[in-house]
């Protein structure tokens, strides 16, 4: 399965649009979602502002929705990317690992 979080933009009144803005300058909500290990959406958190942080978000779900979420089965992991810790259940990628190179697409 995988968790990954993206960026919605939002309209909000100006008094309200501070708290969304985070690197993109612009209001934005930050979606986090899960699929199973069929590539199915299982979870879906969409009340957390753009400015939060992806493990922020992650650690957030995890306490507010810890009966609904649906955790990785054991000795299963959930493909994260690097915004998001290392942690039993989840996989990350070795912090300054190049795995987007050339050498993995294969010659013609």
């Amino acid at each position: 399965g995988a968790l990954d979080g993206t960026h919605i933009r939002v309209s909000l009144p100006l008094d309200e649009q501070i708290r969304y803005v985070g690197r993109s300058g612009t209001p934005t909500q930050n979606v986090l979602a899960v699929c199973d290990f069929d590539m199915r959406f299982t979870y879906v958190s969409t009340d957390q502002s753009g400015a939060m942080h992806d493990t922020s978000v992650l650690y957030h779900v995890l306490r507010v929705d810890k009966d609904v979420f649906p955790h990785a089965p054991q000795g299963k992991y959930y493909i994260v990317d690097v915004g998001y810790p290392n942690r039993p259940g989840y996989l990350a990628p070795y912090k300054g690992e190049r795995y987007h190179i050339p050498e993995f697409h294969p010659k013609p």
